[in-house]
């Protein structure tokens, strides 16, 4: 039997609804001792600094630091911070008039990566770049000559999914030594995320409002589908298990491919105000972040 628990534990945000278009970033600690397990405690409301804005793209560089895109009300575009789990406390990275959005640690483990907007005359280019973490230079883009990448996820130190922009999006396979790009697929979601074993997870969009989840071993560039999302969802995260995760609402549903046939709702969070929940991160020890209005 499913086990739901949101404890209060440590419980330090306000449960006042918020109002218009802004997004906020919520945590908990996920404790999933087995699959029919699910306990979610400790919850955290990790943007109050910017309550009535933008905030997205969590992404955690360890497991007491995530880094987030966050615009304030009045300000043109979203800048990178840094958010110290442990000591509380919020730091801005990037100060620039460009945007910086989905920010993630590279593999390097000394740099990180964001899409950067940026406007050149009537022209907008959406680039990768990469930035020291210790911030020593202003970093530098990652595909010089390649304008139109929307979304990313690093599969090694050489190579990195992209999602290319367009009337058509594509899944492009990028390598940083040759700048060279294979297409892997196209008609995609926004979303990649990684399984233990180093494949890639993405959603595949049919011309029918049909959405599956796809997975792509970049060993031997082979794909299999594994489900359909739930109703036209494409932002999901992976537990350390290789447990998959979407959301719906103020719900959390879970599918594993060993034990369910179908989504499987694991967690209501309306509780805490908390509705139409979009991207979500996880850590490797289960902290699970949350993207919702």
């Amino acid at each position: 039997m499913i086990r739901n628990s949101l404890l209060l534990i440590g419980f330090f945000f306000s449960l006042t609804a918020l109002s218009g278009q802004a997004s906020n970033i919520y945590m908990f600690d996920l404790n999933h001792p087995a699959d029919t397990v699910f306990d979610f405690r400790n919850p955290r409301y990790l943007t109050s600094f910017n309550s009535e804005g933008y905030n997205n793209h969590p992404s955690f560089f360890d497991e007491n630091v995530l880094y987030i895109s966050s615009q304030k009300p009045g300000e043109l575009q979203p800048e990178v911070y840094r958010l110290d789990l442990s000591n509380r406390t919020v730091a801005q990275v990037t100060q620039t008039q460009e945007g910086e959005y989905s920010p993630v640690r590279m593999p390097d483990y000394y740099n990180f990566s964001a899409v950067r907007m940026e406007f050149q005359g009537r022209d907008t280019l959406i680039r990768l770049w990469q930035f020291p973490i210790d911030r020593v230079t202003n970093g530098r883009p990652i595909f010089k000559y390649m304008p139109n990448i929307g979304y990313y996820c690093w599969l090694n130190s050489t190579q990195v999914a992209c999602f290319l922009n367009g009337n058509i999006p594509k899944l492009a396979i990028g390598d940083v030594r040759t700048d060279q790009f294979s297409q892997i697929d196209q008609n995609v979601g926004r979303c990649f995320r990684l399984l233990p074993s180093g494949n890639l997870i993405y959603v595949k969009k049919t011309n029918f409002g049909l959405w599956q989840l796809v997975e792509y071993n970049p060993i031997n560039q082979q794909s299999d589908i594994i489900t359909s999302t739930l109703p036209q969802k494409e932002d999901f995260g992976i537990l350390s298990d290789g447990t998959l995760i979407m959301g719906n609402g103020s719900k959390l549903y879970k599918f594993n491919r060993v034990t369910d046939t179908d989504w499987v709702e694991i967690a209501d969070f309306r509780f805490y105000g908390i509705d139409n929940i979009t991207r979500i991160a996880v850590s490797r020890t289960n902290k699970i972040a949350i993207v919702a209005n």
